[in-house]
């Protein structure tokens, strides 16, 4: 005997830019770890004084924990985006620390409130945010 869902009719859907955007953010974050492992040396010459290699392997780990937020996102987890969040305020930090300004330490944040809007963006008249579990 099967079973049935009385959902069944209603199936999570979201609009194409925030597909487009989520694929953006695993490739963009999946590029970023793999410069910060690989050539971290070289992003390293750009800052006065450097940065110490244990930051350039934790800034590592905030791009791959990203590519597995946006996943979760595309799973419709709404802990993807508060990961996010976790991720752009350590790097925001780690910036500040590393002698950036405030403006620039703080403008990775921008990130997540344009997360935040496209997820905004609906399909069929519900955003995506009101899918997310």
């Amino acid at each position: 005997m099967e079973n049935f869902n009385e959902n069944t009719n209603t199936t999570k859907q979201r609009h194409g830019c925030v597909t487009a955007w989520l694929i953006l953010m695993i490739i963009v974050n999946s590029a970023i770890a793999l410069l910060y492992l690989f050539a971290g040396d070289k992003v390293a010459q750009n800052f006065p004084g450097g940065i110490p290699k244990s930051i350039l392997i934790l800034l590592a780990v905030t791009g791959i924990l990203n590519v597995v937020f946006a996943i979760l996102l595309f799973k419709w987890k709404k802990i993807g985006f508060w990961g996010f969040l976790i991720t752009g305020t350590i790097t925001a930090i780690i910036n500040f620390s590393l002698g950036l300004g405030v403006f620039q330490s703080l403008f990775g944040l921008t990130g997540i409130v344009i997360l935040y809007g496209i997820l905004q963006i609906k399909k069929d008249n519900v955003p995506a945010w009101e899918n997310l579990e």
